[in-house]
């Protein structure tokens, strides 16, 4: 093998081994968020809740700015975003909702799919739940498209179909609403997941029961 060539493959191995590593270590961090998001979202109430969720946000920042090339950061910061606007309430949250929506819009642009598409899951639920113009972006025909999407990427997930059974209750369809969220108490456990898959299967058993109540 020539000096060249040796060169050539050794500085080729040295750029793939630094991307694993730099991929390892986004998703070391993500797991960490993910656990502390789950803490926050399930298990803690009211202002502990909201103090959790604002350093979650500084420490997601932190991430994507460590990792501005990677949709997982991005998506990671626009749902715990999103979180804590649903925690704060009222129109002091529209901002935070705004800055969410950007963040999940900013994953989309460099992997739609990343996450089994959870942008598409996020971002549609953002615009189902935010009050639509002139005070917010929100509006009903976009959530739906953007949540069919992430079905289309993801029809097994537990997130997908949760919350696209959400919106159909929301909306009069509890037939449909009911088809969705079986699918999601059906999904299969996240592994490192266990926390967030009880406080969801907890979230889809009590939706399954208003849809079923007479």
């Amino acid at each position: 093998m020539s000096r060249r060539i040796a060169w050539t493959l050794a500085t080729w191995l040295l750029l793939i081994s630094g991307r694993a590593l730099a991929n390892d270590a986004l998703l070391t961090e993500l797991a960490e968020l993910q656990q502390r998001w789950a803490v926050a979202n399930y298990e803690l109430r009211d202002k502990p809740r909201v103090a959790a969720l604002v350093l979650l946000v500084q420490d997601a920042e932190a991430l994507t700015g460590r990792h501005p090339q990677r949709a997982e950061g991005w998506i990671w910061s626009g749902i715990i975003r999103s979180t804590l606007a649903g925690a704060k309430g009222g129109l002091g949250a529209l901002g935070i909702a705004k800055a969410a929506k950007a963040d999940l819009e900013r994953a989309m642009e460099i992997d739609p799919a990343a996450l089994d598409g959870s942008a598409y899951t996020s971002l549609g639920t953002l615009y189902s739940k935010v009050p639509g113009w002139p005070v917010g972006f929100g509006n009903e025909k976009k959530a739906q498209s953007l949540l069919q999407e992430a079905l289309r990427i993801n029809p097994d997930g537990i997130d997908a179909n949760f919350f696209y059974g959400q919106f159909l209750f929301e909306h009069g369809h509890r037939a449909e609403a009911e088809t969705y969220l079986q699918r999601a108490a059906k999904a299969a456990p996240r592994p490192g997941r266990e926390l967030a898959d009880r406080g969801r299967q907890k979230e889809i058993a009590e939706l399954l029961a208003k849809v079923r109540a007479k």
